[in-house]
């Protein structure tokens, strides 16, 4: 169906339904799926939490900074390759069946890692985690689409969004818990066993069995993930290792940011041309999904400044520890737990535009990313709660009614397809938000340095040689270059999210959903497909 069709279809009421065809929702099937959202929390934090304490981890394994800095790029690796196709593969080995077997894989690993003294081995193993974990997320979205009705439907993807609203950001103060409370860095690893256990049990007793559909082994497109696998991977290194190897003065990163394009390229080539595709990408011909997902992946780099870019600074200014900044992602990730089925709320009433909600959002992120860019080298926690309130208000009102939006669009088969596609971009926008953060800093660092060494150098001919200022020097430069820095990067993603406000403004519109209490006058758009069992 084109998205002409779809306009046309969601102004008439007409767009097929939406209600799933599996079991409905009962204590039983509630208690399964509330295991699925666990355990895509516990995929969250075996990425955040290893990389937040990975200093300490270094240390206690003996590995250099280098070394060790290839721990984070391997889970990485194997979260981004997993993505596009664990939704494939759980509709072709049953869904239940497939999430335990990568929920177990991942907690094996998780109680294995601590006792692994060997690099390469426990990169390897790092892989699996995060290719074990990363299957995990997209299943959340597949159950959600598939299993909640539509009084609910939007309340699951809220739920979805937590993976990006309340796992990263609870991730700094779940490490300082591990590190400064219990004082054991195996724990950096350990902390998500009971989630785990506790998911694993809901998972094999509330989802229901279902058959596999082992004759779509024979249909699949094989030859695009060969290509997909490698070229993804070779991406994510280049993307995550490209600010500290200089990107293109490193022949490592050039060779596989190329290699990286052209392989995933003919991966999506294959993928556009298969019958059977791993991900349907003629969907992003929709404008709600294709422009949808683009501001996406802006959405989730704006995002990459609320916990993460503040808690550094505070470590490079004030030489805070992570205890010291914890509160910054309570401030913003606990609320999460309620606001987004909030915004859910908000969006089933008739005479709410999601695109508002969203536009509104947009602009909550725009001034906390200009009340951060006021930073001085005095601030502390307290006086970045002002734009962490505002960062905690605007993430649940622009990821809920995109997520909305862009599921919309999709006739109830096309469930697995849209998981797989969203979540692609969900990983590759995290890769790549570091990287940019990462590198933005680093480059205005070096402006900002270089024109307040030219100032010094103006008036040290004013100082005797003797004179005691000239020791701190160098600290107040390097230290105000970092402030100013940090300004400049609060500027330039505040200044993107208000860019985003009239594209987001431009996206189709959809009305609320229909549900059983909606009046049957109303237009009904179903806000997502069922994912095939």
């Amino acid at each position: 169906m084109t998205d002409s069709a779809f306009a046309e279809a969601a102004a008439q009421g007409s767009l097929p339904s939406a209600a799933p065809s599996g079991p409905v929702l009962g204590f039983r099937l509630a208690s399964g799926l509330l295991g699925v959202l666990l355990a895509a929390m516990v995929a969250g934090l075996n990425s955040r939490v290893p990389g937040l304490v990975l200093a300490d981890l270094q240390g206690a394994l003996g590995f250099a900074h280098d070394d060790g800095s290839w721990l984070s790029t391997a889970y990485a690796v194997g979260e981004l390759v997993a993505m596009p196709f664990a939704s494939w593969f759980a509709a072709t080995f049953s869904l239940r069946r497939f999430h335990l077997a990568m929920l177990s894989g991942a907690l094996a690993l998780a109680a294995l890692m601590p006792y692994v003294r060997e690099l390469h081995l426990l990169l390897l193993l790092r892989a699996l985690q995060g290719l074990f974990s990363g299957a995990l997320i997209p299943l959340l979205m597949m159950c959600a689409l598939r299993f909640l009705p539509m009084s609910l439907r939007l309340h699951g993807l809220a739920l979805y969004a937590l993976t990006s609203t309340f796992s990263p950001n609870v991730a700094l103060w779940l490490a300082t818990l591990a590190m400064d409370r219990l004082a054991d860095w195996r724990w950096a690893y350990w902390h998500v066993i009971p989630i785990g256990i506790v998911a694993m049990a809901l998972v094999a007793w509330g989802l229901p069995k279902m058959p596999a559909a082992l004759p779509r082994l024979k249909e699949a497109d094989w030859v695009g993930l060969v290509l997909g696998v490698p070229g993804l991977a070779l991406l994510v290194v280049g993307l995550d290792q490209g600010v500290r190897l200089d990107w293109f003065h490193s022949p490592t990163i050039t060779a596989a940011l190329l290699v990286g394009t052209i392989l995933t390229a003919l991966f999506m080539a294959c993928e556009w041309r298969h019958p059977a595709p791993f991900i349907k990408l003629q969907m992003l011909q929709r404008r709600n999904l294709g422009l949808g997902l683009s501001v996406f992946v802006l959405l989730l780099l704006i995002g990459a400044t609320a916990v993460t870019l503040p808690a550094n600074v505070l470590g490079q200014l004030q030489g805070f520890r992570m205890e010291q900044s914890a509160t910054i992602g309570l401030i913003v990730g606990l609320p999460q737990l309620v606001l987004g089925s909030c915004v859910a709320a908000l969006l089933y009433q008739r005479w709410i535009d999601a695109r508002h909600i969203f536009a509104a959002g947009l602009a909550f992120l725009a001034t906390a990313c200009w009340s951060g860019s006021l930073i001085t080298s005095e601030w502390m926690v307290a006086q970045f709660v002002g734009p962490e309130v505002l960062y905690m208000l605007g993430l649940p009102m622009t990821i809920v009614p995109l997520l909305f939006l862009i599921t919309s669009v999709v006739q109830p088969p096309e469930g697995p397809y849209v998981s797989g596609i969203v979540n692609l971009f969900r990983a590759l926008s995290a890769t790549l938000g570091a990287a940019m953060v990462g590198q933005l800093s680093a480059v205005r660092n070096r402006f900002h340095a270089e024109m307040l060494l030219d100032q010094a150098g103006r008036l040290a001919a004013r100082l005797p040689w003797d004179d005691p200022r000239w020791a701190s020097v160098g600290a107040t430069i390097a230290q105000q270059a970092g402030v100013l820095a940090t300004a400049d990067v609060y500027r330039a993603f505040g200044l993107l999210a208000a860019l985003l406000i009239p594209v987001v403004l431009n996206l189709q519109y959809i009305p609320a959903p229909m549900t059983a209490t909606t009046p049957t006058t109303a237009p009904s758009a179903a806000p997502s497909a069922s994912a095939a069992s």
